[in-house]
């Protein structure tokens, strides 16, 4: 079964903009967006952790933020300024507490493409 689903990438080019959506139908702690580039690690971007704190990575802080509606249990990532080294498959993912490691993340979703051009 699904339990987080993601949605809205795309391909822009660079400066541009995208939102993605998270759906989830679990109910967790932390709810978070990391994404992938082929043969890399699954890197964190973005968390939020108890409805009330947020983390953005070093290498996105200040162009994406990272927001969530608990009522419609969602968890969006707005991305701006997007750059190449942005493009890869973002997931979402769900888990008792927020971490580095994807291996904390008991829930993931199928992820979602995001590619930007130069």
């Amino acid at each position: 079964q699904v339990h987080l689903a993601e949605s809205g990438g795309g391909s822009v080019q660079a400066g541009g903009s995208l939102k993605l959506s998270c759906v989830a139908t679990v109910v967790k702690n932390c709810y978070a967006w990391f994404r992938q580039v082929p043969g890399n690690e699954r890197e964190r971007v973005a968390s939020r952790y108890i409805g009330r704190f947020s983390y953005i990575s070093d290498s996105v802080r200040g162009r994406f933020t990272i927001s969530q509606d608990i009522e419609k249990n969602t968890v969006d990532l707005q991305m701006r300024g997007l750059l190449p080294e942005d493009t890869a498959i973002y997931y979402c993912a769900a888990g008792f507490q927020c971490s580095n490691d994807p291996g904390q993340n008991e829930y993931w979703g199928q992820g979602t493409q995001v590619t930007v051009s130069s």
